[in-house]
């Protein structure tokens, strides 16, 4: 069963999304310790910076999947 994520961003969502998963909580984390915060809350916060590429990647999708069933309209 596909999730139709292979065809975000005309195919390069894959790859883009494993180098978010990976840099992304990094960078978070980096921002948060040279703007001087705790080190805890810096790692909580980039540790909360993962679950955005989720969410980012599921409204891509259901917007997506709303433009192509928007053609699909027939009168029955």
């Amino acid at each position: 069963m596909e999730n139709g994520s292979e065809e975000l961003f005309n195919g390069f969502w894959p790859i883009m999304k494993r180098f978010l998963l990976l840099l992304l909580p990094l960078w978070v984390f980096l921002i948060g310790y040279s703007a001087g915060l705790n080190i805890i809350i810096a790692a909580i916060l980039a540790g909360l910076s993962v679950s955005l590429v989720a969410v980012f990647e599921n409204l891509k999708l259901r917007r997506e999947n709303e433009f192509a069933e928007n053609g699909n309209n027939v009168i029955k």
